[in-house]
């Protein structure tokens, strides 16, 4: 009897494993394949061969690169080589990716830089936030940009127990940001049974000098955040959910759901045309070649675009959205 209730238990056991391993399957889109697109007007940037994990663009074209980024996972062709930021002017006819010199004082053998973000306070002082995995650990960095020595000066670094995994940042004031947790743990076989067993932990964080608190939660992987022009929403794209959550900000810096945006790819990072409102979104069809490299059928890309209209609305809905799909390279 007793080997009959453990054989039971075993099989039940293995039926709920195997029933996870295909959702997960799911979610990574396993099978999904893009027809490869050959685009005429696009164009090998010298200095970023390696990839970039994130871009932020200020209203002068100038353009900050964080590169480099190493995690547990995810192939790196630069093992060796600690990360860095680098920085474009995307107004010159041929524009070329330069390295920015940081202030002497901060470590740069260990810097990883993942997410980032600017801000331009007031006095037109532009502040660079990094997310940063020092030796894996979870850290925020402020840097301010010096524009005559094109240079970063390092401000200030920021830990916290609430960024247990955090991923990536939008600035909202020179010492204010919303951050994404890609993962409820830090450590990282707890991420892994965390993503295998779906447990959507996921969450949003608010983070100024006088309080840090969730503000949303309840996400599968969330992973890039942008804000809206008129700055009345936050964007959180939800990897492994594939979606994108539009969030309303209210004066207490609390975030409620308004939309959710469903759509057929891993969504990764957010970028928002200041003039339009347009959401623009790097993905990735297929995750399972994005966390299994090969370099013989390497992963592939695509570009989603989100028209919105009625974005200067004054009714508490959100803005109309469409979206259009771009295939992009393999």
């Amino acid at each position: 009897m007793g080997r009959l209730v453990s054989l039971s238990l075993l099989g039940i056991t293995l039926a709920f494993l195997g029933e996870k391993f295909l959702v997960l399957r799911n979610r990574l889109k396993a099978s999904r394949e893009v027809e490869s697109i050959d685009l005429l007007s696009c164009h090998l940037i010298k200095g970023i061969e390696a990839g970039s994990e994130d871009i932020d663009i200020l209203p002068n074209g100038l353009a900050f690169f964080s590169v480099g980024l190493k995690l547990p996972g995810l192939h790196s062709f630069e093992l060796e080589r600690p990360g860095g930021i680098l920085m474009m002017d995307l107004k010159e006819q041929k524009p070329r990716a330069l390295e920015l010199r940081i202030s002497r004082g901060f470590n740069l053998a260990s810097f990883n830089p993942h997410g980032i973000s600017t801000f331009i306070d007031n006095d037109d002082t532009i502040y660079l936030f990094v997310v940063n995995h020092p030796e894996l650990k979870n850290t925020v960095e402020i840097f301010k940009y010096e524009e005559e020595e094109n240079s970063l000066l390092h401000i200030k670094t920021i830990s916290h127990e609430l960024f247990p995994s955090v991923n990536d940042i939008v600035a909202v004031g020179p010492a204010h940001f919303y951050a994404t947790n890609d993962h409820y743990f830090s450590d990282t076989s707890l991420k892994y049974l965390e993503t295998y067993f779906n447990l959507h932990w996921a969450n949003v964080v608010y983070y100024s000098p006088d309080e840090v608190k969730v503000v949303a939660e309840g996400f599968d992987t969330a992973n890039g955040i942008s804000i809206s022009p008129n700055e009345k929403f936050i964007y959180v794209a939800d990897m492994l959910a594939h979606e994108i959550h539009v969030l309303e900000k209210h004066s207490n810096m609390n975030l409620t759901q308004s939309k959710v945006l469903k759509v057929d790819t891993l969504v990764d990072n957010l970028s928002i045309d200041p003039s339009s409102g347009d959401i623009w979104v790097g993905c990735h069809p297929n995750g399972q070649k994005l966390f299994m490299y090969d370099p013989n059928n390497p992963p592939s890309s695509e570009v989603i675009r989100f028209s919105i209209f009625n974005l200067n609305y004054s009714s508490p809905c959100a803005p109309g959205i469409q979206y259009t799909v771009t295939p992009w390279f393999t």
